[in-house]
Protein backbone atom coordinates (compact mmCIF):
# COMPACT_ATOMS: atom_id res chain seq x y z
CA UNK A 1 0.00 0.00 0.00
CA UNK A 2 1.36 3.41 -0.88
CA UNK A 3 1.07 6.14 1.54
CA UNK A 4 -0.02 9.76 0.56
CA UNK A 5 3.39 11.97 -0.26
CA UNK A 6 3.23 13.81 2.68
CA UNK A 7 3.00 10.70 4.87
CA UNK A 8 6.08 9.11 2.89
CA UNK A 9 8.02 12.26 3.68
CA UNK A 10 7.72 11.96 6.99
CA UNK A 11 8.53 8.62 7.37
CA UNK A 12 11.85 9.42 4.79
CA UNK A 13 12.29 12.14 7.05
CA UNK A 14 12.40 10.29 10.16
CA UNK A 15 14.57 7.20 8.60
CA UNK A 16 17.47 9.85 8.87
CA UNK A 17 17.61 9.08 12.95
CA UNK A 18 20.37 6.25 13.89
CA UNK A 19 18.98 3.28 14.56
CA UNK A 20 15.19 3.55 13.16
CA UNK A 21 14.38 1.51 10.32
CA UNK A 22 11.49 1.76 7.61
CA UNK A 23 8.85 -0.02 10.15
CA UNK A 24 9.79 2.32 13.39
CA UNK A 25 9.76 5.00 11.04
CA UNK A 26 5.93 4.28 10.10
CA UNK A 27 4.99 3.83 14.13
CA UNK A 28 6.44 7.14 14.82
CA UNK A 29 4.69 8.70 11.66
CA UNK A 30 1.38 7.16 12.37
CA UNK A 31 2.04 8.13 16.39
CA UNK A 32 2.07 11.53 16.05
CA UNK A 33 -0.52 12.16 12.91
CA UNK A 34 -3.34 10.47 15.13
CA UNK A 35 -2.34 10.54 18.66
CA UNK A 36 -0.16 13.26 19.25
CA UNK A 37 -0.44 15.97 16.86
CA UNK A 38 0.62 18.77 19.57
CA UNK A 39 3.60 16.75 20.41
CA UNK A 40 4.30 16.46 16.70
CA UNK A 41 4.05 20.13 16.25
CA UNK A 42 6.20 20.99 19.35
CA UNK A 43 8.89 18.45 18.10
CA UNK A 44 8.80 20.17 14.54
CA UNK A 45 9.44 23.51 16.26
CA UNK A 46 12.08 22.34 18.70
CA UNK A 47 14.46 20.66 15.77
CA UNK A 48 13.81 24.05 13.03
CA UNK A 49 15.26 25.92 16.50
CA UNK A 50 18.00 24.18 16.64
CA UNK A 51 18.95 23.28 13.74
CA UNK A 52 18.63 27.36 12.90
CA UNK A 53 20.11 28.45 15.94
CA UNK A 54 22.95 25.59 16.98
CA UNK A 55 26.34 26.05 15.93
CA UNK A 56 29.83 25.07 16.75
CA UNK A 57 31.73 26.88 19.52
CA UNK A 58 34.56 28.66 17.86
CA UNK A 59 37.19 27.48 20.63
CA UNK A 60 36.49 23.62 21.23
CA UNK A 61 33.84 23.05 18.34
CA UNK A 62 31.39 21.88 20.69
CA UNK A 63 27.43 21.90 19.96
CA UNK A 64 26.67 25.55 20.96
CA UNK A 65 23.99 28.26 20.51
CA UNK A 66 26.92 31.21 21.38
CA UNK A 67 30.02 31.77 20.05
CA UNK A 68 31.66 30.72 23.27
CA UNK A 69 30.08 27.45 24.94
CA UNK A 70 29.86 27.52 28.51
CA UNK A 71 32.86 25.18 29.24
CA UNK A 72 34.79 27.24 27.35
CA UNK A 73 33.60 30.84 28.84
CA UNK A 74 34.60 29.28 32.53
CA UNK A 75 37.19 31.02 33.74
CA UNK A 76 37.87 28.44 36.68
CA UNK A 77 38.63 25.68 34.10
CA UNK A 78 42.31 25.09 33.31
CA UNK A 79 43.37 26.41 30.07
CA UNK A 80 46.95 23.98 30.38
CA UNK A 81 44.93 20.81 30.02
CA UNK A 82 43.23 20.21 26.47
CA UNK A 83 41.25 17.03 26.35
CA UNK A 84 40.44 15.86 22.54
CA UNK A 85 37.13 13.95 21.98
CA UNK A 86 35.40 12.64 18.82
CA UNK A 87 32.01 13.94 19.46
CA UNK A 88 30.21 16.21 21.45
CA UNK A 89 28.38 13.57 23.70
CA UNK A 90 32.02 12.50 24.71
CA UNK A 91 32.52 15.98 26.17
CA UNK A 92 29.39 15.07 28.21
CA UNK A 93 30.44 11.71 28.83
CA UNK A 94 33.33 13.27 30.48
CA UNK A 95 31.59 16.19 32.43
CA UNK A 96 29.40 13.65 33.59
CA UNK A 97 32.64 12.00 35.38
CA UNK A 98 32.76 15.07 37.28
CA UNK A 99 36.60 14.49 37.42
CA UNK A 100 38.03 16.99 34.48
CA UNK A 101 38.87 20.50 35.05
CA UNK A 102 40.19 21.68 31.46
CA UNK A 103 39.57 22.19 28.27
CA UNK A 104 38.21 20.60 25.17
CA UNK A 105 38.86 20.15 21.87
CA UNK A 106 36.16 18.15 19.68
CA UNK A 107 37.18 16.34 16.11
CA UNK A 108 33.89 15.71 14.72
CA UNK A 109 34.80 11.87 14.34
CA UNK A 110 37.56 9.82 13.54
CA UNK A 111 40.51 9.30 11.05
CA UNK A 112 38.98 6.78 8.44
CA UNK A 113 40.25 6.52 4.94
CA UNK A 114 37.62 3.99 3.51
CA UNK A 115 35.20 6.32 4.55
CA UNK A 116 37.45 9.16 2.94
CA UNK A 117 37.56 10.97 6.21
CA UNK A 118 40.91 12.85 6.48
CA UNK A 119 42.82 15.25 8.58
CA UNK A 120 41.23 18.11 7.45
CA UNK A 121 37.53 16.63 7.53
CA UNK A 122 38.85 16.41 11.44
CA UNK A 123 40.12 20.30 11.80
CA UNK A 124 43.14 19.01 13.32
CA UNK A 125 45.06 21.59 12.08
CA UNK A 126 42.77 24.21 14.05
CA UNK A 127 43.93 21.68 17.36
CA UNK A 128 47.34 21.97 16.23
CA UNK A 129 47.25 25.82 16.04
CA UNK A 130 45.94 25.55 19.20
CA UNK A 131 48.58 23.86 20.96
CA UNK A 132 50.96 26.11 18.91
CA UNK A 133 49.76 29.07 20.93
CA UNK A 134 51.56 27.72 24.19
CA UNK A 135 48.71 27.63 26.39
CA UNK A 136 48.43 23.88 26.60
CA UNK A 137 50.83 21.80 28.73
CA UNK A 138 48.87 18.53 28.14
CA UNK A 139 47.23 17.19 25.24
CA UNK A 140 44.78 14.40 26.29
CA UNK A 141 43.74 12.01 23.65
CA UNK A 142 40.72 10.61 24.52
CA UNK A 143 39.42 9.41 20.96
CA UNK A 144 37.04 6.05 21.17
CA UNK A 145 39.38 2.92 21.76
CA UNK A 146 38.17 1.27 18.48
CA UNK A 147 40.98 0.77 15.20
CA UNK A 148 40.07 4.38 14.09
CA UNK A 149 40.11 5.90 17.26
CA UNK A 150 43.60 4.57 18.14
CA UNK A 151 45.42 5.54 14.58
CA UNK A 152 43.69 9.35 15.25
CA UNK A 153 45.13 9.29 18.59
CA UNK A 154 48.55 8.20 17.63
CA UNK A 155 48.56 10.78 13.87
CA UNK A 156 47.60 13.88 16.41
CA UNK A 157 50.47 12.22 18.46
CA UNK A 158 52.74 12.56 15.75
CA UNK A 159 51.97 15.83 14.76
CA UNK A 160 53.34 17.38 17.93
CA UNK A 161 56.37 18.96 17.86
CA UNK A 162 56.60 20.76 21.09
CA UNK A 163 58.39 19.31 23.53
CA UNK A 164 56.89 21.85 26.21
CA UNK A 165 53.32 19.64 26.06
CA UNK A 166 53.17 16.32 27.42
CA UNK A 167 50.86 14.14 25.36
CA UNK A 168 49.08 11.45 26.84
CA UNK A 169 46.04 8.83 26.10
CA UNK A 170 43.17 7.57 28.19
CA UNK A 171 43.51 4.32 30.10
CA UNK A 172 41.70 1.35 28.47
CA UNK A 173 40.87 -1.73 30.16
CA UNK A 174 38.58 -3.73 32.70
CA UNK A 175 35.60 -1.63 33.69
CA UNK A 176 35.03 -1.31 37.46
CA UNK A 177 32.64 -3.61 38.95
CA UNK A 178 33.47 -5.94 35.99
CA UNK A 179 35.00 -9.37 36.15
CA UNK A 180 37.67 -10.99 34.36
CA UNK A 181 36.05 -14.28 32.84
CA UNK A 182 33.70 -12.01 30.87
CA UNK A 183 36.76 -9.27 29.67
CA UNK A 184 37.42 -9.89 25.65
CA UNK A 185 41.17 -10.70 24.96
CA UNK A 186 41.66 -7.07 23.65
CA UNK A 187 40.60 -5.44 26.55
CA UNK A 188 42.49 -7.68 29.22
CA UNK A 189 45.86 -7.20 27.08
CA UNK A 190 45.21 -3.38 27.26
CA UNK A 191 44.73 -3.36 31.10
CA UNK A 192 47.58 -5.46 31.90
CA UNK A 193 49.96 -2.91 29.12
CA UNK A 194 48.42 -0.14 31.03
CA UNK A 195 49.11 -0.96 34.44
CA UNK A 196 50.03 1.26 37.35
CA UNK A 197 52.02 1.11 40.41
CA UNK A 198 50.18 0.90 44.03
CA UNK A 199 53.25 1.34 46.32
Amino acid sequence: MAFSPLIEQLISALRCLPGVGPKSAQRMAFHLLERDRTGGAQLADALSAAIENIGRCSSCRTLSESELCELCSDASRDRSLLCVLETPMDVLAVEQTGGFNGHYFVLGGHLSPIDGIGPADLAIDRLLTRIESGEVRELILATNPTVEGEATAHFIAAQIEDDNVKVTRIAHGVPVGGELEYVDGGTLAHALAGRRTLN
